[in-house]
């Protein structure tokens, strides 16, 4: 069976700024074969083409198309709610850039949402801003609810946390649209043009990439080289349908 993959990226082809052995070679492959793929990521601080770039940049034979990120999907479904709706963002510019070519409106003025994502610094200021326009009546929307992203120097506050935060301050809960829901796994699907019964969903976390392939119907691999270790694994009520050292580990796998 030809299998589609959906390749998390933090965790599993890189680890903060360096790429974990094997990746390359793994990803090369998939192109080198046509198979389709794409690099499916909550993080959303850079946009597809910065992502690219990066990632090209280490060896990763990658093009803007080959990458989905949890922006995107943010930016769609905020875009088929309201469309042109405003937006106070909380995040980087692969956030803001995404908003902005769905039609939304970036303010700081009664925005109809306040958008959280991924950002390398948050501000204080930003925070309390947003906090106030969500107790004003905005809508609150989070990119992903990853609390913590793995670096090169161990696990860094991510999302989830600045979300958490933000909830306590407002007693507003924001709607999380990257993994694990299935909104942003259609997405995708969508725009590889294949089905969930042909693909397998790859990544490092149980709590969102091997949760999120488990509610939209894909096939799921857990690797250890990010977040879940196999310390972890009694703790979950679910489990992948394969469990892998690395990616690497994955090549010539034969799904039936």
């Amino acid at each position: 069976m030809d299998i589609a993959h959906l390749i998390d990226m933090d965790g599993v082809l890189v680890r903060g700024g360096l790429p974990i052995e094997g990746s390359i070679d793994f990803v090369r492959a998939l192109v080198e074969d046509s198979r389709a793929f794409q690099v499916f990521t909550n993080n959303s601080k850079y946009t597809p083409e910065d992502h690219a770039h990066r990632l090209s940049e280490m060896g990763f034979p990658l093009e803007p198309r080959h990458i989905y990120t949890s922006a995107l999907a943010t930016a769609r479904f905020v875009s088929t709610q309201i469309p042109n709706a405003s937006a106070y963002v909380i995040g980087d510019h692969g956030l803001t850039s995404a908003l902005q070519a769905a039609g939304c409106r970036i303010t700081a003025f009664s925005p109809d949402y306040v958008v959280l994502g991924d950002a390398t610094s948050y501000h204080y200021e930003e925070i309390a801003a947003g906090s106030y326009l969500i107790s004003a009546g905005a809508r609150f929307v989070a990119t992903n609810s990853d609390a913590t992203a793995p670096t090169e120097k161990g696990l860094h506050p991510a999302c989830g946390s600045v979300a958490a935060l933000i909830a306590e301050a407002t007693g507003m809960k924001p709607y999380f649209i990257g993994k694990p829901n299935s909104f942003m796994t259609r997405c995708a699907l969508e725009k590889l043009g294949v089905d969930a019964g042909q693909t397998v969903l790859v990544g490092d976390r149980m709590d969102t990439d091997v949760l999120a392939g488990l509610e939209a119907g894909l096939r799921s691999v857990l690797v250890l080289t990010g977040v879940t270790s196999s310390a972890d694994l009694p703790r979950f009520s679910f489990k992948p349908d394969l469990i892998v050292a690395r990616l690497a580990d994955l090549a010539g796998h034969e799904w039936v």
